[in-house]
């Protein structure tokens, strides 16, 4: 039996029979975190249940988790067709997941929907067929909660304006004319920020691109539920390879660049320099996660590229070939559009 996204049940492949997988509603929980201690302090269980067994990847590395009966394949991360290794478990399991809403079909009508929106891609690739073959794959995610609290100083710099006499040479003739001039009045300010943020989502592995991955990132963690392994039935489930404090380490600098941003907008002005920000964290709470992906890797004209699916909202995410005669027509076009547009505020101050 295998997991079904349409009925979110454990359907049979041969007679249909469905089993309901039993949920105990159980909320996620937030384990308490404390940056200095190493990461073999983690909470959790390390049985995944039904007899489940970690694969490695012998070209790329990977380790995900497949059922017992599995041992050999292809890697659903770099394709490879290499014998893959059995090794054991050590890692944690994850608390919850939020299993596959969309099947493979639906996996693919967003892809094609997606890629006839992208520009300055060949209308052959746009309009034709693309030979993928789609994977489904758990991906490991942490989340991170945190209270801050901030202080800061700076220098405003709000924008005035006085108007000044100037004369210049028409046709052999003098004449006055006013400008306004630009002056920027400084002002130090200091003060305080705090904020709390919640489920700040970062992927705990290094298999993908960064950028595709932070792309897919609107899931809704509200439909969180308790693990069970059979909705592992069907898919392949990554063990993490980015550990939790290293995982905090990107959600820390992801909160720095949202405090920076909000302060910025609390001092408000026209200009900022010599900002200064000191900020506190408290209150640290984390979790484990498995969250669904449709990934696929596929080649045009002899060059690869990959894309992925959000198998619970069906964003995608990608990359794609690009037409060189799109491009340069779209920058001539550019070029002749700022070259009117010089030439038309020219022409205008000399009458």
């Amino acid at each position: 039996m295998r997991f079904d996204s349409a009925t979110q049940t454990l359907k049979c492949l041969y007679c249909g029979r469905e089993e309901d997988i039993a949920n105990a509603g159980h909320v996620p929980i937030e384990h308490a975190f404390d940056p200095s201690e190493p990461d073999d302090h983690l909470v959790g269980n390390t049985d995944w249940g039904l007899r489940q067994f970690t694969l490695h990847c012998d070209s790329c590395s990977g380790e995900f988790i497949v059922p017992e009966a599995v041992t050999a394949g292809i890697c659903p991360f770099c394709a490879s067709a290499k014998v893959i290794n059995r090794q054991n478990a050590g890692s944690i399991r994850p608390e919850t997941i939020i299993p596959f809403k969309l099947s493979m079909e639906q996996a693919l009508t967003s892809f094609r929907d997606w890629k006839k929106k992208r520009w300055f891609v060949p209308n052959a690739f746009k309009n034709g067929h693309v030979d993928s073959a789609l994977r489904g794959v758990y991906i490991p995610y942490w989340t991170f909660d945190a209270d801050t609290a901030s202080s800061y100083t700076a220098q405003r710099g709000d924008y005035h304006y006085r108007t000044e006499t100037r004369t210049r040479t028409v046709d052999g003739k003098t004449e006055t004319y006013t400008v306004q001039v630009r002056y920027t009045v400084w002002t130090s300010v200091s003060g305080s920020y705090a904020q709390w943020y919640n489920d700040v989502l970062i992927p705990a592995s290094n298999r993908y691109d960064e950028s595709l991955l932070k792309e897919l990132s609107n899931f809704n963690l509200s439909q969180l539920r308790e693990y069970q392994p059979e909705y592992l039935s069907g898919y392949v489930a990554e063990r993490y390879t980015i550990g939790r404090n290293a995982g905090w380490r990107r959600a820390r600098s992801r909160i720095d660049s949202w405090i920076d941003s909000s302060v910025k907008r609390q001092i408000g002005g026209d200009e900022i320099s010599q900002l200064n920000i000191n900020s506190r964290y408290f209150g640290l709470t984390y979790k484990h996660l498995l969250l669904p992906v449709w990934s696929a890797a596929y080649s045009y004209r002899s060059k690869p590229y990959q894309y992925m699916v959000n198998a619970q909202t069906g964003l995608v995410s990608g990359t794609v070939p690009r037409s060189p005669w799109k491009i340069t027509l779209f920058t001539l076009m550019c070029i002749v559009l700022v070259a009117a547009a010089v030439y038309g505020a020219y022409y205008y101050d000399l009458f």
